[in-house]
């Protein structure tokens, strides 16, 4: 590889992992524009194995929207992340897939108490966690990378009260 292929090679993980921090925070903030944006235009979604819908994304968020409202306080930790870039013959592609692993914790509606102990949904510790794996295909577009795909393989899950 020359430098430039070097360095348009970390530039393009630099860029992945961006996408992939910006997915956890558009979620744990509910921002489903921000997390639409993230997507191509046909970009899908797949919640299946932890019990959600699959579709196009624009739809899928929809369903977020609605569905995390039950959950106001979540924090989506993504790590492990094994991004893996399209080889043409030395050069990056414009597509890659990352492997990436996550901690999910989150707060049910009104549940807990605060620090100053008051009841509701502003504190207490999490009281529902899911854990997997999540495979996510990217595409290279004008915009910069956009997820094609998003497929969530939850491994487990618990609820305490």
């Amino acid at each position: 590889m020359t430098q430039r292929v070097d360095l348009a090679t970390v530039m393009d993980r630099l860029a992945i992992d961006e996408v992939v921090s910006g997915y956890a925070v558009a979620v744990d903030d509910g921002d489903w524009a921000a997390y639409r944006a993230l997507f191509t235009p046909d970009g899908r979604a797949d919640y299946s194995s932890a019990g959600g819908v699959e579709g196009p994304a624009r739809q899928v968020a929809d369903w977020l929207a609605e569905t995390m409202r039950m959950f106001p306080v979540r924090q989506h930790l993504i790590v492990n992340r094994l991004i893996r870039l399209e080889d043409l013959g030395g050069s990056p592609g414009d597509s890659a897939e990352v492997r990436a692993d996550f901690v999910n914790p989150m707060r049910l509606t009104g549940t807990g108490t605060d620090d100053a102990g008051h009841a509701g949904d502003a504190g207490g510790a999490p009281n529902f966690f899911a854990a997997g794996r999540y495979t996510f295909a990217l595409a290279r577009t004008r915009e910069g990378w956009r997820f094609s795909r998003v497929t969530v393989h939850e491994k487990w899950r618990h609820l305490s009260s």
